[in-house]
């Protein structure tokens, strides 16, 4: 007689086989429906309200799948892809979140057919290489002294976000950020800070060629407006520093207490004094400032600002070229830092502290205005893409027709691939090809275009050998996208198709979800339809 015998523990849950294949897929092709709508020009947006009632408004894939609550361990994978394009490339989420969806997708049906995974997996990876190979052959190269090419790129990004109908005040005022920063190949686009403001129209957004940090000066009577303004930079606190155990002070009398506070007063005079003696006019502490030192430095007619953020004091190193100055001790041999003004300006009821007129500022600020917080966070994350894509462009000097153009070329020649094999290796290149035919689809379906009609025109005019044809949504055409000024990074579609490809194929190769520690009723259901994983937001 055979014995039972429990190899988990009782709260354990399992799926096994196909069951956990088809949960998995279906999980990551809910999370591609989730984001295709967001798709290009005509995308709409999603409004994204947590339980505190914090409102998002934004067509973003990672700011959308981010928010989410997703609880499923495949649909969190989906998630990470966004992440992670977000964080190599700054663009292309919402691409590389559909094109893995899709071949997870696609990958059902060979399943269907019997087709192992493994050999779904290794077809997907040889296409893989193949179209990473066709994107190096047919990408075109750049100089990065080609202004008009960076604007069309950062126009690209921006077309379908909230600062669409700004599009090239904003991708002139990004290029000027950039050529202001000097940044160029590998270069940081943080040196770049975007600060916002609500209050007047997205119009009065503007370049500042020096830092506007959102603080204001400590005292009053400290001077609003310094010119000639020699900065000293410093990341210590001007205030006794309190001892990191609990120590008792025993004092018995009123003299002894008197010397103690006459001590402490003497160590913040010292260090005072020594700010002073650098010449100074301006000082930016990334710490606290003590009470008597705020006296003493208005006194002097030092301008201060504390509790500066780290990254602040950085780019306010980089544009007024000095260093941060860590110890008290350093202070005398400091190399203060010059601009020609540094004053508090006062934006929509907001003071805030500007350090302008920088000789060769190596960090700039973005100054963007907007109607509402909703507006003015979108327009920034709009921003954000523009100076992601202008960065990658500048990294390796390649670009790639947008509109739908390089993913319907790739298709069409990896299909060509795809009949010199043989094995049933062959079924999953086919359904890979097939699978990047998506976003030209998606692209249509958004701008309430024929779908069918589109792609059929695209393949038509991909085989007679135009591999720029992309859908132009503004004139509802079929066009040359380089002409069209429809230009995106080559690395954008590198990341995107790198990272979709390796989550689906470890999405494929899972057989077994074993679920620990979970409560004994209703989480199987869960995982089985994901309702509840999907519609909720955080």
């Amino acid at each position: 007689m055979d014995k039972k015998v429990d190899l988990m523990a009782e709260n354990t849950e399992r799926i096994m086989g196909k069951d956990a294949q088809r949960n998995n897929i279906l999980a990551a092709k809910l999370v591609s429906e989730v984001v295709k709508t967001t798709l290009g020009p005509r995308g709409m947006d999603k409004m994204l309200v947590s339980p505190t009632n914090d409102i998002i408004i934004t067509n973003d894939g990672v700011t959308i799948l981010s928010e989410m609550q997703i609880e499923h361990p495949a649909a969190k994978m989906m998630v990470e892809i966004a992440k992670t394009q977000e964080k190599e490339v700054g663009d292309g989420t919402t691409t590389a979140v559909m094109i893995a969806g899709k071949l997870l997708e696609n990958a059902e049906k060979l399943l269907d057919k019997k087709i192992h995974p493994t050999v779904i997996v290794k077809g997907y990876r040889m296409a893989q290489e193949k179209a990473q190979e066709i994107l190096g052959d047919i990408s075109l190269k750049i100089t990065p002294n080609n202004t008009e090419i960076l604007k069309q790129i950062a126009m690209t990004a921006m077309t379908g976000k909230g600062a669409e109908d700004e599009k090239e005040f904003f991708s002139g005022l990004l290029v000027n950020a950039i050529k202001s920063a000097g940044i160029t190949k590998n270069a940081d686009i943080s040196d770049i800070k975007i600060e916002k403001v609500v209050g007047e129209g997205i119009k009065n957004t503007e370049l500042v060629k020096g830092i506007i940090i959102d603080k204001e000066r400590i005292s009053n009577d400290m001077p609003k407006k310094v010119q000639n303004a020699k900065i000293l930079l410093i990341d210590f606190p001007i205030e006794i520093k309190s001892p990191e155990i609990d120590t008792k002070i025993s004092i018995s009398s009123h003299n002894e207490l008197q010397n103690f506070l006459d001590e402490e007063e003497k160590s913040i005079k010292l260090m005072v004094q020594k700010i002073i003696a650098t010449g100074a006019n301006a000082l930016f502490c990334q710490k606290g400032v003590d009470d008597f030192a705020r006296y003493l430095l208005s006194k002097s007619g030092i301008y201060t600002c504390r509790r500066v953020a780290r990254s602040d004091m950085e780019k306010i190193s980089k544009a007024t070229e000095t260093k941060i100055i860590s110890n008290i001790n350093e202070i005398g041999s400091a190399s203060l830092g010059a601009s020609d003004v540094v004053e508090e300006i006062k934006k929509s009821g907001e003071n805030m502290t500007y350090v302008g007129g920088c000789k060769n500022p190596k960090a700039v600020t973005i100054l963007v205005h907007g109607g509402t917080v909703h507006v003015v966070d979108e327009i920034e994350r709009a921003l954000l893409d523009g100076l992601g894509d202008i960065a990658s462009a500048l990294e390796t000097e390649l670009v790639v027709p947008g509109g739908g153009a390089i993913e319907m070329e790739i298709s069409k020649r990896i299909k060509e691939y795809g009949t010199t094999l043989s094995g049933r290796e062959r079924l999953a290149v086919e359904e890979y090809a097939n699978s990047l035919e998506f976003i030209p689809t998606t692209l249509a379906e958004n701008a309430g275009m024929d779908p069918i009609d589109v792609i059929t025109e695209l393949k038509s005019k991909h085989d007679s050998g135009n591999m720029n044809a992309g859908l132009n949504l503004f004139t509802g055409k079929i066009e040359n996208m380089i002409n069209a000024k429809v230009i995106e990074p080559s690395k954008i579609k590198v990341q995107a198709i790198n990272s979709a490809t390796d989550v689906a194929t470890m999405i494929l190769r899972i057989d077994d979800v074993i679920l620990s520690k979970l409560p004994k009723k209703g989480r199987m259901n869960e995982l089985g339809s994901l309702p509840g994983y999907m519609e909720s937001l955080s």
